[in-house]
């Protein structure tokens, strides 16, 4: 009988924390910058290039 490979186990839960939590942080970055134009999406504004002055 195979015995289970525990620290296997232990690493991926540990890579899935990790993975999350950077997840987490990117969001909170993201809502944190300011944004130009808050009623665009991201794609929308690129889209549409600045009025030249």
């Amino acid at each position: 009988m195979a015995k289970p490979n525990f620290q296997y186990e232990k690493r991926q839960k540990e890579l899935e924390k990790k993975r999350k939590k950077e997840e987490k942080t990117q969001q909170k970055l993201n809502k944190t910058q300011p944004q130009e134009n808050p009623d665009q999406s991201p794609e929308e504004g690129s889209a549409n290039p600045p009025p030249a002055e």
